[in-house]
């Protein structure tokens, strides 16, 4: 299968390529920005922008299959200029409509867990509106909603570290946030697999880890990773969310009042649909695992 990966080159799309590489088929990323030098072996990029339709249109119609993983992140302000609903909303218009004339056989889109048009985030209704646009399409789709993904070159352990300081620190809310983080090495093949298997059409999957951690316990968890311990002090949610928008327009403060909001979703899963890949919850590479600790 001649499969191309929009944002290919970022965390999850290079796992996906490599993997999708090593079953034998042809694999193109697509990215604004590709470097061929640091590609996976077996991999050929191209350029293009999701957000500018005649940038992709031509890229698109050679392919039998289009995975959509271009995404900014819900855990930091996106940058200047740039927009959730322009990313997640027009970047997926774009590829939905370039893959319908190009006729493309497939489309794999990535999306989030508690995508709702009618959410509290803009990255969350702009996942749950770019949900709409795939499935209104007439092409033979698959959606993903996973909670959080970790694994190297990802960002949730870390984005923990840049909210919090070791041995004393503050959370809002105490940090009771759940998630229910998934390996990016578990994740990846089922997206393959998805593409493979004509079961897996018209079905939407949440998707989510072996276990359920608050932020406080990923926290503690990161910095014990590390040899060092912390103490975690509740800050009042009210106070946070005043402390987050106030700091959302200075220029090296990352987060703003949506992270504040995002805070307060329940990131776990009401049926883990890992199963439907022939995988248990007890097959998956839990968070402690990865950080060494168990």
């Amino acid at each position: 299968m001649n499969v191309l990966v929009a944002g290919g080159t970022g965390f999850i799309g290079t796992n996906l390529c490599t993997e999708l590489a090593d079953r034998g088929h042809d694999v193109t990323a697509l990215s604004r920005n590709p470097n061929p030098d640091s590609s996976p072996t077996g991999v050929d990029t191209a350029v293009g922008d999701v957000g500018a339709y005649d940038s992709i249109a031509d890229t698109v119609a050679d392919h039998d299959a289009v995975v959509n993983l271009v995404a900014l992140s819900p855990l930091f302000d996106p940058p200047s200029g740039v927009s959730h609903e322009r990313v997640h909303l027009e970047g997926t218009r774009n590829l939905v409509e370039a893959a319908k004339a190009g006729d493309v056989d497939r489309f794999v889109q990535m999306s989030a867990l508690g995508a709702d048009p009618e959410g509290s985030t803009e990255y969350i209704r702009a996942k749950g509106e770019a949900e709409a646009v795939v499935t209104d399409s007439d092409l033979a789709w698959t959606i993903f909603c996973p909670s959080v993904v970790f694994g190297d070159g990802g960002e949730f352990v870390s984005f923990t570290k840049q909210l919090t300081t070791p041995y004393l620190t503050g959370l809002p809310g105490g940090g009771k946030t759940p998630f229910q983080p998934i390996w990016v090495g578990d994740l990846v093949p089922m997206i393959a697999d998805s593409l493979a298997d004509e079961t897996h059409v018209g079905q939407r999957y949440e998707i989510g880890g072996p276990h359920v951690h608050t932020l406080k316990e990923v926290t503690e968890l990161a910095y014990r990773a590390e040899g060092r311990s912390v103490t975690v002090l509740p800050v009042p949610m009210a106070l946070a969310k005043l402390g987050l928008t106030m700091a959302g327009p200075v220029p090296f403060v990352p987060f703003g009042p949506d992270q504040a909001r995002s805070l307060e979703l329940d990131n776990r899963v009401a049926t883990n649909d890992v199963t439907a890949f022939g995988v248990e919850e007890t097959d998956l590479r839990s968070l402690e695992e990865y950080l060494g600790l168990v």
